[in-house]
């Protein structure tokens, strides 16, 4: 990969192109994306990364104008890795393309800095239309995820007092609520942690109550939004 990406940097200087990264851990979408992207006289492609790891090293070292990546990533999430992008190249644009459109995926992105989402169902019109908005300074929703944006701002914000309480969770309580959005039992849970039931119970008891979360829908949805837990987690069988 090392290699890969220095023989690509080299290649990147003048041209007066937008430089993008592309980090998608499907290599068949990877190089599909490339091979559309690639035959627009304004747009090249600088770099691929397979996982939420490699994608920040490899971001940093390129340094491009856009990142186009996934949500559900191995290693680490989207969301965590847009915050992290955030962070360490400021000046690069992020644009999520992705098939996961529920609201909370679609608020922790843009949560987390992302500057535009966009379904992986889109029109290739669609995507490069996102892709030059965002380059352009503006935030792209795609016409699915404005609706659920739109939607979810007209609902009255039961949850939104959770977020403020969020700093209070202790790292402990931190560890039952992803395993309790995981849909692990007080006892599963007890074992892995190494402490009582009762314990866990107690621990469960105060983050709900800090977050004024109800039930273990509402744990699995803020898990979700925070970045806590990603569709991997969630897919992934239960032991």
């Amino acid at each position: 990969m090392a290699s890969e990406l220095l023989t690509v940097t080299q290649d990147i200087a003048g041209g007066g192109k937008s430089r993008i990264v592309l980090v998608e851990d499907h290599a068949i979408l990877r190089e599909g994306l490339r091979a559309l992207l690639e035959l627009e006289q304004d747009l090249r492609i600088v770099g691929e990364a397979p996982n939420g790891i490699d994608a920040v090293p490899a971001v940093e070292a390129l340094t491009p104008d856009l990142v186009i990546t996934d949500i559900a990533l191995p290693g680490r999430s989207g969301i965590e890795l847009i915050a992290c992008l955030r962070q360490s190249c400021a000046a690069t644009k992020i644009l999520v393309l992705t098939a996961h459109n529920s609201e909370e995926y679609i608020r922790a992105a843009l949560n987390a800095g992302a500057h535009g989402y966009v379904l992986k169902d889109a029109s290739r019109a669609e995507l490069l239309q996102a892709i030059r908005s965002v380059l352009g300074g503006q935030t792209y929703l795609c016409a699915s995820v404005t609706a659920k944006v739109v939607t979810g701002y007209l609902r009255p914000k039961s949850e939104s007092l959770s977020l403020s309480a969020v700093a209070l969770v202790t790292e402990r309580e931190r560890e039952v609520l992803t395993r309790v959005a995981l849909g692990r039992s007080n006892k599963l849970i007890a074992r892995e942690l190494q402490v009582s039931v009762k314990t866990v119970e107690k621990h469960r008891a105060n983050l709900m109550r800090k977050l004024t979360l109800h039930n273990t829908a509402a744990v699995t949805r803020f898990a979700i939004r925070h970045g806590m837990v990603n569709a991997a987690d969630l897919e992934a069988p239960v032991e």
